[in-house]
């Protein structure tokens, strides 16, 4: 596939949410992999200070510099960012106020450690601002970046997180914070995000993932596609139905073990009875979830479950996997 054709053509920034546990970070990695590849350049922003991508990648902690973390395939290359709210707010003084480096100073009256504390939301204007930046900045006519990837925070806080600038804008009418807030959100709000959401098929993460959907459309924000994490294969097949049903026969399982040689007793056959069962009860409750998930009517990707864990080898899979979908 082309690394250009895919469902996401035109969109420079994606934004990367998920319950807790889904394994967002990961995808978020994977998706920047799978974007870079083709000798494309893409960034990948860490908002959290989690330090997950640095430890995905076997990489020393990221800092507020733009490093060079993979390359991709065909020779794209990836690069990391771990927004330091601090750091941005240096940036931020120095380039709208001309403090320049008085704008440290600040620091040892306690200055920052007050503006974030009595303005909590200030937080997530310097983390969105920042990002949005990296998606503009130009460079010799073209942009540095063909895509960003953020890491964001969970579903439960993203619609908040993304639309913190309309509410900054509304209450500073004028000047350059008025300005800056009218400028992220005018990328944010733009079809040039999208705003995909990561889960797994399981009951709240599934639900947590429809609320936020839902919360996204009600603010306006460009909902993406859904990231199913974690899948796990279906070796029952149309054995299924009787499985989950405990209607397999012991005798069954005895003859098929016999026919390949295996000599086995009754506890043996009653705990593959007992596994294969809550196994088939599983794959039934995933085909529900699963069908919660198409009434959201969005492109929907599926990452298989990494049985030996994630490794940077295991990122590869999960960015092709993602390109051979359509996803990057």
């Amino acid at each position: 596939m082309n690394a250009r054709d895919t469902d996401w053509d035109g969109v420079r920034l994606h934004v990367v949410t998920g319950k807790g546990g889904t394994g967002k970070t990961t995808v978020a990695a994977a998706l920047a992999l799978a974007l870079a590849s083709g000798g494309r350049k893409t960034l990948l922003v860490e908002v959290e200070g989690r330090q997950g991508i640095a430890q995905l990648f076997d990489q020393p902690p990221l800092g507020y510099e733009e490093r060079r973390i993979a390359v991709a395939r065909d020779g794209g290359d990836v690069y990391g960012l771990a927004i330091d709210a601090e750091q941005a707010l240096y940036e931020y003084l120095s380039m709208f106020y001309k403090l320049g480096q008085a704008a440290r100073g600040l620091k040892r009256i306690g200055a920052i450690e007050f503006a974030t504390t009595i303005a909590p939301g200030l937080r997530d204007v310097l983390l969105t601002g920042k990002t949005c930046e990296a998606v503009r900045r130009k460079q010799g006519g073209r942009f540095v970046y063909d895509a960003v990837v953020m890491d964001a925070p969970p579903t439960g806080r993203i619609t908040r997180f993304l639309n913190v600038n309309q509410a900054v804008a509304g209450l500073a009418r004028f000047g350059p914070i008025h300005h800056q807030a009218e400028a992220v959100m005018s990328v944010i709000r733009s079809p040039a995000t999208a705003v995909h959401c990561v889960t797994v098929l399981e009951e709240m993460p599934v639900q947590e993932t429809v609320d936020a959907v839902a919360e996204l459309r009600a603010a306006d924000l460009p909902v993406g596609g859904v990231i199913v994490n974690m899948v796990r294969p279906d070796p029952l097949g149309d054995q299924l139905t009787r499985a989950a049903a405990g209607q397999i026969a012991r005798e069954e399982v005895s003859e098929a073990l016999h026919a390949v040689g295996l000599k086995v007793d009754e506890t043996v056959v009653t705990a593959l009875l007992d596994e294969a069962q809550e196994h088939a009860q599983r794959i039934q409750m995933e085909r529900e979830e699963r069908a919660a998930i198409a009434e959201l009517g969005l492109p929907t990707y599926e990452l298989p479950l990494l049985t030996d864990g994630v490794d940077l080898g295991g990122l590869y899979r999960l960015a092709e996997a993602l390109r051979d979908q359509g996803a990057a």
